[in-house]
């Protein structure tokens, strides 16, 4: 199945772009300039050219260009085959533009080589999920595929598992504990480095909530919520917050870092960070 595309030319990625018709989130922020700009922006604000970097759930590739266009040398992982090719002709139009390299791989990052059933949103073209048994309930309408899942130590490149990644993206819709189990031996040899990951509670597979966040902490990771003015928060506190939202539409992204600075967006953005580090939650 082929998917329907505009092609558009977003004011925070100096090239053209290309976009999913009818689709209802990414798309139409795309085309009115840019998507996930403060996650874009702490990215940003962390690469030099020349770092390794992680697309994992890489959708038609915003991240990944972004990346490309900064310099970097990229490896993505979309699984749905119409989805990889759009953003396969992204990453070209940013290596075109820039100094970096990307190479997409068509499978979804997992904890062992397998097969599986992705449910694909009929509106929403970000929201793909792995399934077990029946698609969830929010997602009845969905459509149905079988994709291939690869652990990230067996499809890097052995100067990118041995010599360590600078930064990694984790958007897979609940896949994410089962993607890092998959890169185990990538963590171990990459100390200073930077994440953004979705902390999504409602579609996480492989393990609880709690048992994410204590993984990541144990790797030392210092974590925030990806704001425009992040701060350093517990484990225990990120839960809080979380569960306080709509369970099905309260995921959070977040921010990481281990072996490099945490505030990576200048002295305005950490203090204002302070400033709400000491307002949330009533502290």
């Amino acid at each position: 199945m082929s998917l329907a595309t505009r092609t558009v030319r977003p004011r925070n990625l100096r090239i053209e772009f290309e976009v999913l018709e009818g689709d209802s989130i990414i798309g139409p922020a795309i085309e009115r300039g840019s998507w996930a700009d403060h996650e874009t922006a702490l990215m940003l604000a962390h690469l030099r050219p020349g770092m390794r970097v992680l697309d994992l759930g890489a959708n038609i590739g915003w991240f990944s260009a972004a990346a490309v266009l900064a310099g970097c040398e990229v490896h993505a992982c979309e699984p749905v085959p119409e989805i990889a090719e759009v953003c396969e002709r992204n990453v070209a139009r940013a290596m075109a533009e820039g100094a970096g390299r990307c190479t997409v791989h068509r499978v979804a990052a997992g904890a062992a080589r397998a097969r599986a059933r992705i449910a694909l949103d009929p509106r929403n073209f970000g929201d793909n999920r792995v399934i077990e048994g029946a698609a969830p309930a929010d997602m009845h309408a969905a459509r149905e595929l079988e994709i291939e899942i690869a652990p990230v130590d067996e499809l890097l490149p052995e100067s990118f598992v041995q010599g360590g990644i600078n930064f990694a993206k984790l958007d897979t819709q609940g896949s994410e504990w089962l993607a890092l189990q998959g890169m185990r031996t990538t963590l171990a040899h990459s100390p200073r480095m930077a994440l953004l990951i979705e902390f999504w509670p409602y579609a996480l597979r492989g393990a609880r909530p709690d048992e994410l966040l204590q993984f990541l902490t144990a790797q030392g990771f210092t974590l925030g919520k990806a704001t425009e003015a992040p701060f350093p928060m517990s484990a225990e506190r990120i839960l809080a917050q979380v569960s306080r939202r709509d369970p099905v539409k309260g995921g959070i992204d977040l921010w990481g870092t281990r072996g490099t600075p945490f505030h990576v967006l200048g002295l305005k953005a950490r203090l204002h960070g302070l400033v709400r580090s000491l307002k949330e939650d009533g502290r």
